[in-house]
């Protein structure tokens, strides 16, 4: 595949594939590209912004691949460096291809350089290659690449290719037979709840402690062992718990967890800690699925589905001809680790994301049946990748596919669920959910989020954001406006709960509650990853709120949170919640009245949804009070009705007795 000269322009793109046709693609750049690492809605640019790359060999790739590569964020360029892009589009022309060379994140493609493209590069002169498994920079000098680029290497991989290409369909036919065995294997292998890796490249994180050092954590021999339900017991009627070590596969190709926030680690800390304080074995642990490709399309589209659901073993049996298409549409950028992702913040691993992904979305799903019909009290999901920012046709901010939406769809169309709750209380709007949910009045979405005017990711989330049509009313956005002066804490989320989440979510009266339970507002994150201060406590107090509708089936699903110490403290207190263990808030936490910015954004709700909720307008005047300062006022106002009732009721009584003449008056007659 050759690179057309017009590709300096970003809303030009074109690919001249060897068959002489062009396919037409765009490539965003990256400040027009929301990026929740940096906390920046789309079209935001940040001093952070990546210094331009300088252009080096655009290198060809003849099995239908083409891969644009930075050179390192240290040398600078001329007028290309906006625009040309780091983007890598995996098999556009076949689905089946010769692999010759390793690269990162993709696997092996066949790779050679094409001379001519030298002079897309200012200067015309020499540049390095890059060739790169490691995050460091790239060494200064040709010498030290030399070994992994010498002519005579490529020459040997050239010719390799030429006969490997020529091998015929008896070779395609070994390499099926081969997949289908190994598909054998691994079926065997779930089965038995082994765990196995595909390749000896990357073995699974593990812990034993949740409280880490650092985030960038040793990989043992052996992934963190989930116990299997006996194949015939029944379950106990508790909480039940979900989590699949091979959620923990997906991984950047870096090798290096400092560089992304969203990891292994995270859930696996979690699990680790629900061990330790003895909570798994109070709850029922159930095991992971992945959800069906029907599944994820109740919510997603099929393109996007296809693209991001599928890896190159599990393709061979869905229709070639649909997916050539289809698959020529990916777009990757090369991240500023050495690894691949959709983009700027969301890795990509070609053999493991699809698998993480469904896995997530299917387990959320499968904890929900089991709660909504009755075989679970409530029940907590310890997934990633997160969901709540994958739209329909796009992923982003980490996620994929929306598991707490596809959930929702699940119980909809299977269970007849007639209403459903959503609590979203990531620091993030969720802005996937709301979309796929935006005009449908049997789910209710409140979403509660540093919005900041649209100022802070993904830049929507307004409190004018309502729904439309018969959806009009059912979305309610919790936007924190003001900042970091000061940052908001529990005595915030314990107003907004007070004030529109409960009263909200008690006028609708919904059968199950779905809660997207991100963590980034616990204190620990730094401000552009949320800057808030919510305590693992109160994420626990507000659970407990939650258990008082819908019969207490409560389904909660991660969703972010990166701060290790932080979302474990958080995943605790909420499991602990859902066990029906009691760990109350201090009276000092209770008695702090919320603060100026967060009282406006709450009264400009209550001025929205009013007309649509009744029960709000009551709590315009209270939004300022503290909780037990607002208990106290109820009680007071109580009393005070229940005084006057008795004082109309007396006073109605005496009025309604006759004049009669006394007993003893009638005796003396």
């Amino acid at each position: 595949m050759l690179l057309n000269s017009c590709c300096v322009c970003p809303q030009a793109q074109r690919l001249l594939l060897q068959d002489g046709s062009l396919a037409h693609f765009t490539v965003q750049s990256s400040s027009a590209l929301p990026t929740i690492t940096l906390g920046l809605p789309a079209n935001a640019r940040s001093e952070l912004d990546l210094s331009p790359r300088k252009v080096g060999r655009v290198p060809m790739v003849t099995g239908g691949q083409s891969v644009y590569l930075p050179l390192g964020m240290e040398e600078q360029s001329g007028s290309l460096s906006p625009h040309l892009q780091p983007v890598l589009l995996l098999e556009p022309s076949r689905l089946v291809h010769t692999p010759m060379l390793a690269v990162p994140g993709l696997g092996t493609v066949p790779l050679q350089f094409a001379p001519q493209m030298d002079r897309l590069a200012p200067g015309g002169g020499p540049h390095k290659a890059l060739s790169r498994t490691r995050s460091e920079p790239l060494p200064q000098s040709l010498r030290s690449l030399h070994p992994l680029l010498q002519q005579h290497h490529n020459s040997q991989l050239l010719e390799r290719l030429k006969q490997q290409t020529h091998l015929g369909k008896s070779l395609l036919w070994e390499k099926q037979k081969q997949l289908q065995q190994l598909r054998r294997q691994t079926a065997h292998m779930e089965t038995l709840a082994v765990p196995m890796m595909l390749g000896s490249a990357h073995r699974p994180l593990f812990r034993t402690q949740s409280s880490p050092a650092s985030t960038s954590l040793t990989l043992p021999d052996k992934p963190l062992p989930i116990p299997a339900p006996e194949p015939h017991s029944k379950p106990r009627f508790t909480t039940g718990l979900v989590y699949d070590s091979q959620m923990l596969k997906h991984q950047c190709t870096c090798g290096d967890n400092s560089s992304h926030p969203e990891h292994a680690g995270r859930i696996q800390s979690i699990w680790s800690r629900l061990q330790e304080r003895g909570l798994r074995g109070q709850c029922e642990t159930i095991r992971g699925r992945k959800a069906t490709l029907e599944e994820l399309q109740s919510v997603h589209s099929e393109r996007h589905v296809l693209l991001y659901g599928t890896n190159p073993l599990n393709r061979l049996k869905l229709d070639n001809r649909k997916l050539a298409g289809i698959l020529s549409q990916r777009m990757f950028v090369m991240l500023p680790c050495g690894g691949v992702g959709v983009d700027n913040d969301t890795i990509w691993n070609e053999s493991h994301t699809s698998t993480a992904s469904r896995m997530a979305a299917g387990s959320v799903t499968e904890l929900a049946f089991r709660v909504a019909k009755g075989e679970l009290k409530n029940g907590f999901a310890v997934v990633r990748p997160p969901g709540h920012h994958a739209d329909p046709s796009n992923p982003m901010g980490f996620c994929y596919f929306n598991s707490v939406a596809i959930a929702a769809k699940q119980l909809q169309q299977k269970l007849s669920a007639n209403k459903i709750l959503i609590v979203d209380w990531d620091v993030h709007h969720g802005n996937g959910t709301q979309e796929v949910f935006y005009n449908d009045p049997s789910v209710l979405y409140i979403s509660l989020h540093r919005y900041d005017d649209g100022n802070f990711f993904p830049g929507s989330g307004g409190p004018a954001e309502v729904g439309s049509g018969a959806g009009e009313g059912f979305n309610v956005n919790v936007a924190w406006t003001g900042g970091l002066d000061p940052p908001m804490s529990d005595a915030e989320y314990i107003a907004a709960f007070r004030t529109v989440v409960m009263p909200i979510a008690q006028e609708f009266s919904p059968d199950v509650i779905l809660v997207s339970s991100g963590f980034d507002a616990a204190e620990g994150h730094p401000a552009p990853l949320g800057g808030y201060k919510v305590t693992g406590k109160c994420f626990g107090f507000l659970t407990r709120q939650l258990m008082g509708l819908a019969g207490g089936r409560v389904i909660m699903a991660l969703e972010g949170g990166h701060d290790l110490t932080a979302i474990c403290d958080a995943s605790e207190a909420c499991v602990s919640a859902l066990l029906g263990i009691e760990e109350p808030l201090s009276e000092e936490v209770l008695l702090q009245k919320p603060n100026a910015n967060s009282v406006c954004s709450l009264q400009r709700v209550i001025q929205i949804h009013g007309q649509y909720w009744q029960s709000l307008k009551t709590f315009s005047s209270s939004v300022g009070l503290s909780f037990l300062g607002a208990q106290r006022r109820d009680c007071e106002e109580t009393d005070a009705v229940n005084a006057l009732a008795s004082l109309s009721v007396g006073v109605l009584t005496s009025k309604s007795l006759p004049d009669e003449p006394m007993e003893h008056d009638d005796n003396s007659m």
